[in-house]
């Protein structure tokens, strides 16, 4: 029992201390001996790690990673020289007076004399592998056509690649108080200078063999660089798996530099580049030689801290559901989910919490009020994702449809016909023809109703004119006719006595009324019926319509 009660406490107080402990980090510094050092991931341009990086230091000669990089882009250009030569790695450049200049007698060296010729790839070699003072001082001559033009090249193309605290004043590096830089603007000039295959295959070479020149024998030059070859200058194993130059430095202010590039099998995508300066070195046996170079070991305590604890991560999986969108006259769906249309990958600390990645989806096809119609097709982008942390955005992706959505054409059919019955124009157009259609009713009702009234007054008229002027037989139809309403008819006027002598057309009319016995002829009846609906034709009706509004009488 005791023994039982023992081991449960044993086991709460390994837990008790578990929790309360603080959990080991992962990103731990590395523990680098250099006074400046950056180290770089460079497809991403992404600083892992940084150890006053823009702090003012000498480069020595990881200077002449600039020198050659200007060679090699007046070359890939096909720049025309001041001598009025075209650029090119194989044209030959001979040794001027004034090549020696700013050098001193215990710098590195290929020992290239005045007057000797050779290529200025070889030149090249001979400052990247045996970093040679004077063949610096070559190449800026035959590129610049002096020194001072050629540093000046130096100063402005550093200006170009975003350094902001780096000074030129020679070619090669050697001491100099206006010469200049940081280990970040080294780390921008080297990535630039690895961009270009010549300046790759020049700096991970590890020996090269100089063919004859006019005043020299055949010569070996050796790669300084203790990462990518071994060699009796350095004692002890720096040898790194993966690397691949760049470039060795050193001078008594500056301390031992060393510009490096390296990658890792396994690693994905990853390709660390490592700028340190002023790293020590040490004499362990206490026998004057240097038995450590820290600028080789703090490089590659570096690319390991870099690859062990930084990876590419998925920070949104391709085949995760964002959200979902809703859609208008979809057969049979009326949402559809949306995913990105590709992985949101970043180079992060392994051990960083993803979770911290604020996912922030746009859905642009929703944008300003629109509604999301059918038919939608798999793969259709509509929108696009932002990856943000802190404010930041370090990613972004679209987003698509994950799936089909058909169109139904029964709701498709109902929305067009809305929409269209709710268009201003539609809307106006139905009104107008309302209120034309009420305005031609109420002309052709007003009309008819006059017409009626108007045709109902002229056939009184008449009848009252017949009655006017003496026609019995009219008289006695119209009061025999109950159903015609009485009008009112002033008596003629008297006829006054006429003075003159008949004509003879009165006359013959006097003589034919007495020979009837002086009465008239009686008028012919008009057909019985009601006054309003009088039996003489419609042509007459009209002609008797306008004679009546006109005025005419007969």
């Amino acid at each position: 029992m005791k023994k039982i009660r023992f081991l449960s406490t044993f086991l709460l107080l390994v837990l008790l201390f578990g929790i309360l402990s603080p959990a080991a980090s992962a990103l731990d510094d590395p523990a680098v001996e250099c006074a400046y050092c950056v180290l770089l991931e460079t497809n991403t341009d992404t600083v892992l790690y940084a150890k006053g990086a823009n702090e003012r230091a000498y480069p020595a000669s990881l200077t002449k990673m600039m020198t050659v990089l200007l060679a090699i882009e007046a070359t890939e250009n096909q720049t025309v020289l001041p001598n009025g030569e075209v650029a090119a790695l194989s044209n030959s450049v001979t040794a001027q007076p004034g090549f020696d200049f700013d050098m001193i007698a215990s710098g590195s060296t290929a020992d290239i004399v005045q007057g000797e010729t050779m290529t200025l790839e070889e030149l090249l070699y001979c400052a990247m592998l045996s970093s040679a003072n004077e063949a610096c001082n070559v190449i800026a001559m035959y590129i610049g056509g002096s020194v001072d033009n050629f540093v000046a090249m130096m100063n402005r193309r550093a200006e170009e690649l975003g350094c902001t605290g780096t000074h030129f004043a020679n070619t090669h590096g050697l001491p100099n108080e206006n010469h200049y830089t940081t280990a970040y603007d080294l780390a921008l000039i080297a990535g630039e200078a690895i961009n270009h295959s010549v300046f790759r295959e020049l700096c991970s070479t590890r020996t090269h063999t100089l063919p004859p020149t006019n005043l020299s024998a055949e010569r070996q030059l050796y790669n300084t660089n203790a990462l990518i070859n071994a060699n009796d200058h350095y004692p002890g194993n720096y040898l790194y798996e993966g690397a691949a130059g760049i470039k060795t430095g050193f001078t008594s202010s500056a301390g031992y530099c060393l510009a490096a590039l390296a990658s890792r099998e396994g690693v994905a995508n990853e390709q660390l580049l490592s700028i340190v300066l002023k790293a020590p070195a040490y004499d362990d046996n206490g026998d004057s030689i240097i038995d450590r170079y820290c600028n080789f070991s703090d490089a590659a305590r570096l690319f390991d801290w870099g690859f062990d604890n930084w990876s590419y991560r998925e920070v949104i999986k391709s085949t995760d559901i964002i959200t979902e969108v809703p859609v208008s006259m979809g057969d049979g769906a009326d949402r559809v989910s949306v995913r990105a249309s590709s992985s949101i990958v970043r180079l992060l600390p392994n051990d960083e919490d993803l979770s911290l990645y604020q996912k922030v989806p746009t859905i642009t096809a929703t944008a300003n009020g629109k509604e999301l119609e059918a038919p939608i097709t798999a793969g259709q982008v509509l929108g696009e994702i932002a990856i943000v942390k802190d404010g930041v955005t370090v990613g972004t992706s679209a987003l698509v449809a994950s799936t089909d959505v058909a169109l139904s054409r029964v709701q498709y059919m109902r929305t067009e016909i809305s929409n269209t019955l709710h268009r201003p124009v539609v809307q106006w157009t139905f009104w107008i023809l309302v209120l034309l259609t009420f305005l031609y009713v109420f002309v052709v009702v007003r009309y008819r109703k006059r017409r009626k009234a108007y045709l109902k007054r002229v056939s009184n008229a008449r009848l009252a004119k017949e009655i006017a002027n003496g026609d019995d037989d009219v008289r006695e139809w119209y009061n025999e006719d109950e159903a015609t309403r009485p009008v009112k008819v002033k008596a003629p006027a008297k006829l006054k006595t006429r003075t003159k002598p008949k004509s003879d057309a009165d006359a013959s009319k006097s003589a034919g009324s007495k020979a009837t016995g002086g009465k008239k002829s009686p008028a012919v009846r008009p057909a019985k019926g009601k006054p309003d609906s009088p039996s003489a034709s419609e042509d007459d009706n009209f002609r008797d319509c306008f004679e009546e509004f006109f005025g005419k009488k007969d």
